[in-house]
């Protein structure tokens, strides 16, 4: 049945190798081609000094069994040592650590290696990402941490490539590009290595791609299989191990011209979460959101009254690693028109439920509510909102399908819809933890609303943002007032879950709606960052905080501990980029104002005594001002036509959170012929900023600039 678990245990369906699902489901842990770093991804908690895989064990647990740093003494944690890096964007890699070496990546696709006891670079690969590729970012061109196997890393880039990277010496052994490079694909998440195959997905669905996930051998860089998360042209195979499922289910789940509607394209991009069980022998992916957003442009209702669910989007995949061939499927959200992914995190566990033993799998995806499925069959056990939900009225346990509320169908209504959670979802790509000890899952939870309106004149563009909604329609007036209530409207919070009995158990809240992944330890404590530049220890089982730390600015990315010598280490980057910019200025900000972004590798031990340079202040910006050129519906034109293409980097309402340029303060805004050749002609494509000619005439361009004039003669207090 679509949009719940369709199980295909007793099927094999071949995928393009035209291997069958492997008989042993405990192959991983028998076979001979298991190589020792898979052993010792396995045997995680045997080494506890190192932190191997991106979740530290291919549970995704992010639970560390060391204990030296415990609630009695994390008041004596102090800086080991930092490590500056060399830009200044967003940072939101998990660190690897192998032996005492810290393996970690940050913005642009930089990897670096570093001695754990002093800070010291060992090297830096850059793989020299084209600056014109930021324009198919989503969320700033940030990287999520790489991947661990036999002596190399792997890494995937902006621009789409999958590179291995000797671990010793820093030099690339091989590259190969998993993406079409002409289409509006990124990479940003962290690749998983299992059985000797380097699994990588890829995003891009606010822009229109077509989903998939790959692997790839680990020693030579050739693909051994690829799975398609959403259907293609009709009548072409791909072939891909998705191509059986797809015949058999996917398809009809789709309108027949939605392959034209959504320009090939469709959603459904593996951007970030996967796990894998050994015993089962078993990979979960999690697959994001369709493309684009309201029904009408992607897959209207057909009148033979055939599913809309649009599989596999916002669903979670179970996959053989060997081959691709499907197992199972959960979909969360079917038919998705809000942007609720399901490629947040997700942990793979063994929970006593009814009294009963149960493998599952958890997660707490963008829509608002916690799933516990059984993860040999894909059959959900639970799911309750672990934060506001009002778009579904809860989960129907006979069919495991929302109850949608029938006001949420913005696009079916033709009304504006005001939903909680908003797209920036209840909980987004920073980890979650779950501690054995407490059994309690740790989840950074934020409560924020978004306004769906569909765009009724949407076309997609060559660059930028496609989703078909009217961005611009959606926004507050720039009034302080106005602004200020909507920035006190967001919440963030620790919120500590019981995946058991489906309830909070507590939760903290945070300074600001915008937390970062968390860390569990066998200390009884949880290490979090958060937007407003801390970042704290807590007591895992009340949630009382007991340390923090002032990290200059804002820490998103999820912490490690490890140990050399007998001594424990917690390790965590620091530095935000244009996503968290986008909440964090200007309805965002803290009381104290903005915060300079820079991007740090952090290491604190007991009795560290390394400290921070003083914060540079801020330089005083001055807005120009400049005589308004153009009347209102010119200014109108320009403001819609910036929230379509230019606020994910520049800022909602042209104010800027500080990462990118603001606007508003450049001497461009007041000479034409400068503001062509940068917005039209690009003469800035090697710094990020694309030439945007292809979206828009020159008279429209002009246009654009007449409103960053109004909002700099306009917006007075809302500085960066």
């Amino acid at each position: 049945m679509a949009g719940v678990s369709v199980p295909l245990l007793a099927l094999a369906l071949a995928g393009c190798s035209g291997h069958t699902a492997d008989p042993q489901p405990g192959a991983e842990g028998a076979g001979a081609e298991v190589a020792a770093t898979g052993r010792r991804i396995i045997a995680a908690d045997a080494e506890p000094q190192n932190w191997l895989a991106h979740g530290r064990n291919y549970q995704e647990t992010r639970f560390s069994p060391l204990d030296e740093i415990d609630a009695g003494n994390v008041s004596k944690l102090g800086l080991a040592w930092f490590h500056d890096l060399d830009t200044n964007r967003g940072q939101e890699a998990t660190p690897l650590v192998v032996d005492g070496i810290i393996y970690t990546t940050s913005a642009w696709s930089k990897v670096q290696a570093l001695d754990g006891e002093t800070g010291k670079l060992l090297w830096q690969f850059d793989p020299e990402v084209p600056g014109e590729t930021a324009v198919k970012a989503c969320c700033d061109v940030v990287n999520r941490g790489a991947a661990y196997w036999e002596g190399k890393l792997f890494v995937g880039t902006l621009d789409g490539r999958l590179i291995a990277i000797d671990a010793k010496t820093g030099k690339q052994l091989w590259s190969t590009v998993t993406v079409d490079q002409s289409k509006n694909y990124t990479i940003t998440g962290a690749p998983r290595v299992v059985k000797g195959r380097v699994i990588i997905g890829n995003g891009g669905a606010e822009f229109g791609v077509r989903g998939y996930v790959s692997a790839y051998d680990a020693e030579t860089g050739q693909m051994d299989w690829r799975f398609y998360t959403v259907p293609g042209e009709p009548g072409k195979p791909d072939g891909a191990a998705s191509d059986a499922i797809m015949a058999k289910l996917g398809a009809a789940t789709w309108s027949p011209d939605s392959w034209k509607l959504s320009n090939g394209g469709g959603g459904g991009t593996v951007w970030d979460s996967m796990a894998y069980d050994p015993e089962l022998n078993l990979l979960y992916i999690g697959v994001g959101n369709s493309s684009y957003w309201p029904n009408r442009f992607r897959s209207p209702a057909s009148a033979d009254g055939r599913s809309n669910d649009n599989l596999f989007v916002a669903s979670i995949l179970a996959l053989r690693p060997e081959t691709g061939e499907y197992v199972w499927h959960y979909q969360q959200t079917p038919g998705d028109q809000w942007d609720y992914t399901s490629t947040q995190h997700m942990i793979l566990t063994d929970l006593s439920i009814d009294g009963q033993k149960r493998k599952v799998l958890m997660q707490a995806p963008k829509n608002g509510f916690f799933y516990v499925i059984d993860r040999e069959t894909g059959k959900l056990i639970s799911a309750e909102p672990y934060a506001t939900v009002t778009w579904a009225k809860g989960i129907d346990m006979k069919t495991g399908r929302p109850i949608i509320n029938p006001a949420a169908d913005y696009d079916k209504s033709g009304k504006p819809w005001t939903a909680r959670p908003g797209t920036e979802g209840a909980h987004n790509w920073p980890p979650m933890s779950f501690s054995p000890r407490t059994g309690l899952v740790y989840i950074p939870t934020q409560e924020r609303s978004s306004t769906f309106i569909v765009d009724p004149d949407f076309k997609p563009l060559a660059k930028g943002y496609n989703i078909g909604l009217d961005v611009a329609a959606t926004l507050p007036p720039t009034d302080r007032k106005v602004v200020d209530g909507a920035r006190k409207s967001m919440k963030g919070y620790l919120t500590a879950w019981d995946p058991v009995n489906q309830r909070l158990a507590w939760q903290v809240p945070q300074e600001a709606h915008a937390n970062g992944g968390i860390l569990s330890t066998a200390g009884d404590l949880l290490f979090q960052g958060g937007a407003p530049g801390l970042f704290w220890a807590y007591d895992a089982r009340t949630g009382k905080r007991l340390w923090s730390f002032d990290a200059q600015s804002g820490v998103l990315a999820s912490p490690v501990t490890w140990s050399k010598k007998g001594r424990q280490y917690v390790t965590v980057m620091s530095g935000w980029g244009t996503n968290e910019a986008m909440g964090a200025g200007p309805m965002g900000w803290s009381d104290k104002g903005p915060r300079r972004n820079i991007s740090r590798v952090l290491t604190f031990a007991l009795n560290g005594k390394a400290k921070l340079p003083p914060v540079p202040e801020l330089p005083k910006a001055e807005l120009q001002q400049v005589k308004q050129f153009a009347d209102a519906a010119t200014i109108e034109q320009g403001r819609v036509l910036f929230h379509r293409s230019c606020f994910g980097c520049h800022g909602v309402l042209a104010i800027s959170g500080g990462v990118i340029p603001d606007l508003r303060h450049s001497p461009t805004i007041g000479d034409p012929a400068m503001w062509s050749a940068i917005v039209a002609d690009g003469a800035l494509s090697a710094n990020g900023m694309v030439g945007f000619k292809d979206n828009y005439s020159a008279k429209q361009i002009e246009s654009i600039r007449a409103y960053v004039i109004a909002q700099a003669n306009n917006s007075s207090g809302f500085e960066p």
